[in-house]
C-alpha cells in the first residue's frame, strides 16, 4: 500500500473536537510510531439482515462472523498486524453502504490508504471516505468527553459500525497519576457499555499486544464481548485467532486464482487460509525454456 503524506500536527480548538464527515482533502498528521475471561453474549437466533461487509474477498465473511449488534469485538495485536485489516474493514463497510463512526485514540487514520482500498474494491475513494465520521482526541480528558457523547452522536448520525481505535493510548501520559488513569479508564469502560446498550450496532475496540491489561474495567464493567481476536504478523503471513470459537485464519500473499497446499488438505486443519490478493510479481529474468 502507498504511504500517506506526513504533515506537522495541529491541535484544533476544544469546540472542534466533534464527530464530522471525513473530508478527503484533509491531510492528517501521522505521529511517531486477556487476563480476565470475556463475558460473551449469546448468539442471536437469526442472522444480521443487513450485511456488515461484502461477501468477497474471503476475509470479509470471516471478520463479519466476529461481530454482534450491541456487543463489543476486541482486536488485539501489534499495529503492523491490526491496522492493515482495520483499513480494509473501513473500505469494506463503505462498499455495502455502511456508515462507520470512528473514535481515533492514536491519530493513525490514513485517508489515502483507505481511499485506495475502497477503489481497489470497486468503489470510489471519495465516497468511501465520506462514509466515515471521525473524531480525534489529543488528551485523555478529551477522550473521556468524546466517549461520553458518543451515544448522542450515534443517535444523530446512525452508524452501522462503531470503532474505537487504541482508546487507552492517551491515558499513558506520565502526567496522569496511576490511580486517576485507572479511574478514568473504568469510567470509559462503563460509558462504552451504555453506548453499546443504547445504539445496538456492533462495536469494535482495537488494543495493542497487551490487550485488556491496558484497559482497566473493560472486562468487568465494559460492554459484553461478541469475540476477541488476536492478530500477529510474520514475514509473509498475517494470522488471526478468534477466541470464542477458537478458529484461526492465515492471510498469505497470493495472486488471484492461485491456490496453495491447503486446497488439497494440507496445512493446519484448524486454520482457514485466505489469499491476501497481490498482483503478479515480475522476477526480472527469462525462463531458460523460453
Amino acid at each position: 500500500m502507498a504511504e500517506s503524506f506526513v504533515v506537522e500536527p495541529t491541535l484544533p480548538p476544544e469546540d472542534a473536537l466533534l464527530f464530522e464527515p471525513f473530508r478527503p482533502e484533509e491531510r492528517l498528521p501521522v505521529p511517531p510510531a486477556p487476563a480476565t475471561a470475556p463475558r460473551y453474549a449469546p448468539y442471536p437466533p437469526h442472522g444480521r439482515t443487513t450485511p456488515l461487509l461484502p461477501s468477497a474477498p474471503a476475509l470479509f465473511p470471516w471478520l463479519a462472523r466476529r461481530f454482534l449488534p450491541g456487543e463489543a469485538t476486541l482486536w488485539c495485536g501489534p499495529r503492523v498486524a491490526v491496522e492493515p485489516v482495520l483499513e480494509l474493514l473501513y473500505a469494506g463497510c463503505a462498499q455495502v453502504k455502511g456508515r462507520v463512526s470512528l473514535l481515533e485514540g492514536a491519530n493513525r487514520f490514513h485517508p489515502y490508504r483507505v481511499g485506495e482500498l475502497g477503489r481497489s474494491l470497486g468503489g470510489d475513494a471519495t465516497a468511501t471516505l465520506r462514509r466515515i465520521r471521525l473524531a480525534r482526541a489529543f488528551t485523555a480528558y478529551q477522550m473521556v468527553a468524546l466517549v461520553d457523547g458518543w451515544a448522542s452522536e450515534a443517535r444523530r448520525h446512525p452508524p452501522t459500525l462503531l470503532i474505537g481505535h487504541d482508546l487507552p493510548t492517551l491515558f499513558s501520559d506520565p502526567e496522569i497519576r496511576d490511580d486517576e488513569r485507572t479511574a478514568l479508564l473504568r469510567h470509559v469502560a462503563r460509558s462504552l457499555r451504555r453506548l453499546a446498550d443504547a445504539v445496538r450496532v456492533p462495536l469494535l475496540l482495537t488494543l495493542g499486544p497487551d490487550g485488556v491489561a491496558t484497559f482497566p474495567g473493560l472486562a468487568d464493567e465494559g460492554p459484553r464481548w461478541a469475540d476477541w481476536v488476536a492478530f500477529d504478523r510474520g514475514p509473509a503471513t498475517l494470522r488471526a485467532r478468534a477466541l470464542r470459537d477458537d478458529v484461526r485464519l492465515a492471510l498469505v500473499p497470493r495472486a488471484a486464482g492461485q491456490t496453495g497446499i491447503e486446497a488439497f488438505g494440507g496445512g493446519v486443519p484448524a486454520e482457514e487460509v485466505v489469499a491476501w490478493a497481490v498482483p503478479p510479481r515480475r522476477i526480472g529474468r527469462r525462463s531458460r525454456s523460453g
